[in-house]
């Protein structure tokens, strides 16, 4: 027999679990036919502020605009406000800079004295109230309270109280401004390499309390420069937002999504069981919101809100950068009952309950992260964080600085990325991944997660080199839905691999919610792989600890630990066929130190109360079982 022939048999004798297609047919022979699924991970940031955005601008981001984010996400040098060079170790992928709706521009062209806005009533009334710039010191004039001539206030005041009239500057003026919002977009976007989308933030809040969205345009500039952006100045209620994202869909023919951020300075509004206006939730607004908000943003620098040591007391690593003493405004104190509407976990769990009510779950979102930063530098880096505004800067931030109403400085979080999978990089295949939900979130490492579930897996096929064709073949990604096609329970396959510029992993879980047949939720974390050998104890039902080789006085670390990759198939023990659920999966890295102590190592800042070390994460987007 001819060796070729030899070898084809001898590999489909030991693969067949494993071989995507048969040798039978030569017509099949090549092993890419037929499978055009994602094959790329791509990172990126869906939050991101510029100069133009109002509070920006009065923080002291005076100079950087969203051309210099973009350089910057694209790997290029860009020197900071705090007069410090900085640069990604590693480009990103994509970028949308969604800056403020509210008063787009208007602060930076005030700074500028531009005389399109001095000529307006509003650029006169400001003139007479502020002078001639809004500096530093004009926007400590007092405390951050409503009454007081500060700029932030007037910023903020506007979205607290919802009068279209506040917008009062010339249409034409803020076409002009988002025209060219648009146009930059246009400029770096290089389909293939990098991809840039317009965007904003409708930066709504009701009493304080944080409803802020970032909408996100699929299209260029001329289609997107055919409508102005809707703002919280007109409402604060998401259902005034979606109707004006139909408008923009059927204006331009372009496509648009909303993505909600931050639930954990919501004080239980973000995910909610009634609407804005107080309503039940029906079936109705269940699909418009899962049509235009079918991602959220679960961790980034002002928190993470994956979930809760309250909400999850049997979760060791549920207590993660945690900022849940106040709604974003500071003003009303976050009270534990008000949990389960602000973590993703908990409201993974509520649509569930639901759907039951509603004939549709309004909260069967997949999960990203974004920075929120405001210095137009996307870092998300323990050792390269470059903090949330221009005041919160390496060498300039303090222990316990709360500028604007915020949390101290130690607080801040170097979060988030979102991580898509998508075939090229481009606006049209991101876009169409973010609305099928095939994303991930991770609180700023690389880490590349894979994760399906379905009912025909062959036992190992997680660790055959097919494993993606399979995973697609016989079941669904991340973000996706089965429903039931045997007695049996349904399978899942996990796969990890680390950063190369990060830490090693330590493990990784797959999490369940259910709802039993009284409505009760309930949730389970099972421990699927775990690295360097370990298993987990049959007493307390925990895994061995990975142990830490962080280096505090070097403020170092060594990947002496850990694995590069993790991988599991694991069959759900307790599936219930007649019990709704939804399964992620998380993969967590091993300690390293966190981004304070490398500032203590170069400034020689005393970050007293913030913790040393931390451990980034990865969580994929649900898979949901519907009876």
């Amino acid at each position: 027999m001819p060796r070729l022939r030899v070898l084809a048999a001898a590999l489909a004798a030991t693969a067949l679990v494993a071989q995507p297609n048969s040798y039978a047919n030569t017509d099949t022979y090549s092993t890419g036919v037929g499978t055009d699924y994602p094959k790329q991970v791509f990172f990126g940031d869906l939050h991101l502020h510029s100069n133009i955005s109002a509070d920006a601008q009065s923080m002291g981001n005076l100079l950087l605009t969203s051309a210099d984010a973009y350089r910057f996400a694209r790997g290029e040098q860009v020197m900071a406000s705090n007069g410090l060079p900085a640069r990604l170790k590693r480009p990103l992928d994509f970028l949308a800079v969604t800056d403020h709706a509210e008063f787009l521009g208007i602060y930076r062209m005030f700074n500028l004295q531009d005389p399109r806005l001095m000529a307006t009533a509003l650029g006169r009334a400001w003139k007479n109230k502020y002078g001639e710039s809004i500096t530093k010191e004009t926007m400590e004039q007092g405390p951050i309270v409503e009454g007081n001539a500060n700029p932030i206030v007037e910023f903020v005041t506007s979205i607290n109280h919802p009068d279209p009239q506040r917008d009062a500057y010339p249409t034409a003026l803020k076409s002009a401004i988002w025209s060219d919002v648009a146009r930059t977009a246009d400029e770096f976007n290089n389909p293939g390499i990098f991809t840039a989308f317009s965007a904003y933030e409708w930066t709504a809040m009701y009493a304080g309390n944080n409803l802020h969205r970032c909408v996100i345009l699929k299209d260029d500039a001329d289609s997107v420069s055919q409508w102005i952006p809707y703002s919280a100045q007109s409402s604060s209620n998401p259902e005034d937002l979606w109707a004006a994202l139909l408008e923009y869909e059927e204006t331009t023919g372009g496509e648009a999504l909303s993505i909600p951020h931050n639930g954990n300075l919501s004080n239980g509004l973000m995910w909610d069981n009634v609407t804005y206006d107080g309503d039940a939730i029906n079936n109705d607004y269940a699909e418009r919101r899962m049509r235009w908000e079918p991602i959220a943003e679960v961790t980034q620098i002002k928190g993470d809100s994956e979930t809760h040591p309250t909400l999850s007391p049997d979760d060791p690593f549920a207590d993660f950068e945690r900022w849940d003493e106040f709604n974003i405004s500071n003003t009303i104190r976050t009270t534990p009952d008000m949990y389960p509407g602000s973590y993703a976990r908990s409201a993974l769990k509520r649509g569930l309950e639901l759907e039951r009510s509603a004939g549709a779950n309004p909260y069967a979102f997949g999960m990203i992260g974004s920075t929120d930063d405001h210095t137009s530098l996307a870092t998300a880096e323990e050792d390269n964080f470059f903090g949330k505004f221009a005041n919160s800067e390496p060498g300039v931030r303090t222990g316990d600085s709360r500028m604007a109403g915020l949390n101290a400085d130690w607080e801040l979080g170097a979060s988030g990325l979102a991580a898509v999978w998508a075939p090229q990089n481009t606006r049209e295949d991101l876009f169409a991944s973010m609305k099928r939900r095939e994303v991930y979130a991770t609180t700023g490492s690389r880490i590349v997660l894979r994760f399906f579930g379905g009912w025909n897996y062959a036992p190992d096929s997680v660790h055959s080199p097919y494993f993606e064709t399979i995973g697609y073949r016989d079941g669904v990604p991340m973000g996706g839905e089965l429903t039931s096609e045997s007695d049996g329970a349904p399978t899942f396959m996990v796969q990890a691999m680390k950063d190369p510029d990060a830490a090693n992993l330590d493990q990784v879980q797959i999490i369940k919610g259910w709802i039993d047949e009284h409505g009760e939720t309930h949730e389970q974390i099972f421990y699927v792989a775990l690295s360097d050998n370990r298993s987990v104890d049959p007493e307390t039902g925990l895994p061995e600890p990975v142990g830490s080789t962080v280096d505090l006085e070097n403020v170092n670390f060594t990947n002496t630990i850990g694995a590069v990759q993790l991988s599991a198939q694991w069959t759900d023990p307790d599936f219930d066929a007649e019990q709704a659920a939804f399964y992620y999966a998380r993969a967590i890295e091993i300690p390293r130190p966190r981004w304070s102590e490398h500032d203590r190592k170069a400034f020689g800042m005393d970050f007293k109360d913030a913790p040393r070390t931390v451990q980034d994460r990865a969580y994929s987007s649900p898979i949901w079982y519907r009876p």
